[in-house]
């Protein structure tokens, strides 16, 4: 095929992240100096995003056989490279300054190099942009590793933390183990169908090959790879030890922008391949839903952990997006794209909280449940943000929640998936009593409890004026959701041949 132009434009996001993966390198290598790594990957990462609006004008286009970029893509790249903007922002208020003040307190902030975490960040976010983008399973793959790898590092990143080390060697373990199993359930679609590309496969399906045993060993193999990125049960056991020992921007982005993308792309390869979307598949993705939903609530309900219980509450979030999967009618691809969008706004508002809480340890992070005892008192800025972050994750009507969860439910009961409507409801009425829990400690009254408070800075750190930022919109978009909705109602999927 002629590389032309249009081609160019419509790898721009792609490109300018990756141009600001090699100048951080560059500035690395040259001089060491944590602000500048974080200007320019700040500044890298908004000109990505500015560059979505001439991307626009061309999609949809199919850039070689294995990506395609159209609104659907632009919309979750969007989602991807705000929520990397908004970990890296986390991160340079988490690593903190290395030297402040004298003796017992001369390094206050992140004892190690700190510029690297930046370019892990931004090498895993290149990967989320392949991976929303891919029509194909090399391309899927190749996107999924570039994200999926980077992590690694980045988990284990906190080295001076036992439990950080700990949590990136299982992650490296575990997700070497899901790759295995997603690599070879495409070689026997591969096998079958003999195409790679998603339409490929679901025209090659379409013709009568859809129900043989290989396809369905290939496919079910697929979904454990996929389920485990996702932390869908029974592939959900590495998530709450993970988002415990990774320090908390780096948790935030395992919680958002990661998980964004493989479920793009596996709304892309559903929506795309229906050969591959009927009958037992289907069964099996509502086994996974309602367990998911039913599992990753009942275990949160007994944390007294900040980051476990966020990891089980996305347990159970995935799962209830796996409804509207399941759909895969109507306005489900719309649905999806408004709880993510939703999903990732209160996700980032809460780990953010536990960044800022953390900033001036050396130890672990400051996400015990007890240590945000009586917060409103010390910090009621910080106590607001995570108050409407909880709201919003229970589904609370006048928050952004409340929209997503709305929608996922119409999905539902348009398509009469009344046993998955059943257990989204008794899901959701648990949750709204750990999510409350959190909010109730938040007040309580404890004069004498001063461990892991948040530095009286905080407010004219960047990190500080974005959580504020994001409460704010979590709120407007619960009140005024509308133009969430249109942006959802434009990402259209387009299956595209090069």
């Amino acid at each position: 095929m002629e590389f032309t132009s249009q081609h160019v434009i419509a790898l721009l996001p792609l490109l300018v992240t990756c141009a600001t993966i090699v100048v951080v390198m560059l500035a690395i290598a040259w001089k060491r100096h944590h602000t500048w790594t974080f200007t320019l990957s700040v500044v890298g990462l908004n000109l990505a995003l500015l560059s979505i609006l001439p991307v626009l004008g061309t999609t949809p286009q199919a850039v070689t056989p294995l990506l395609a970029v159209d609104r659907f893509a632009c919309y979750y790249m969007a989602i991807i490279l705000i929520a990397t903007l908004a970990c890296v922002t986390l991160t340079h208020a988490y690593l903190g300054e290395a030297t402040v003040g004298t003796g017992s307190e001369s390094v206050r902030g992140y004892p190690g190099n700190k510029e690297e975490l930046y370019l892990l960040i931004l090498l895993s976010a290149a990967g989320g942009l392949v991976l929303v983008c891919a029509q194909h399973l090399a391309g899927l793959f190749i996107g999924l590793e570039l994200l999926s790898v980077p992590t690694y590092g980045m988990i284990a990143y906190a080295f001076f933390n036992k439990r950080s080390l700990e949590a990136g060697i299982k992650y490296m373990v575990l997700s070497a183990a899901g790759s295995a199993f997603l690599l070879f359930g495409m070689a026997l679609l591969y096998a079958e169908s003999g195409s790679l590309s998603f339409a490929g496969i679901g025209a090659s399906l379409a013709a009568g090959a859809g129900q043989t045993l290989l396809v369905q060993i290939g496919m079910g193999l697929m979904l454990v790879g996929l389920a485990f990125k996702l932390s869908l049960v029974p592939f959900h056991l590495w998530t709450p030890d993970v988002y415990e020992g990774a320090p908390a921007p780096v948790s935030a982005f395992l919680a958002t922008a990661s998980k964004v993308a493989v479920f793009a792309v596996l709304l892309r390869l559903y929506q795309l391949s229906p050969a591959t979307a009927g009958g037992w598949l289907n069964d099996m993705l509502s086994v996974i839903a309602i367990a998911s939903i039913l599992f990753g609530n009942l275990l949160a309900l007994t944390q007294n952990n900040l980051k476990r219980l966020l990891g089980y509450s996305s347990i159970a979030h995935f799962g209830y997006l796996l409804v509207a999967l399941i759909a895969s009618k109507g306005m489900a691809v719309e649905a999806i794209g408004v709880y993510l969008a939703t999903y990732v706004l209160t996700s980032l508002g809460a780990f953010g909280v536990i960044t800022l809480m953390s900033t001036p340890y050396n130890g672990r992070d400051a996400d015990a449940l007890y240590e945000y005892r009586g917060l409103f008192w010390r910090r009621p800025y910080l106590t607001a943000v995570l108050t409407v972050m909880m709201l919003s994750l229970a589904g609370i009507p006048l928050t952004a929640g409340f929209i997503g969860k709305f929608y996922v439910i119409a999905v539902g009961v348009e398509s009469g998936l009344w046993v998955l409507i059943g257990a989204l409801i008794v899901g959701s009425a648990i949750g709204v009593y750990y999510y409350l829990r959190v909010m109730v400690t938040l007040f309580m009254i404890e004069p004498t409890l001063r461990r892991h408070d948040a530095p009286f800075n905080w407010g004219q750190r960047a990190g500080g004026i974005m959580l504020v930022l994001v409460a704010l919109l979590a709120f407007f978009l619960g009140v005024y959701p509308q133009p969430l909705l249109d942006l959802a109602q434009q990402a259209t999927l387009v299956a595209l041949q090069p």
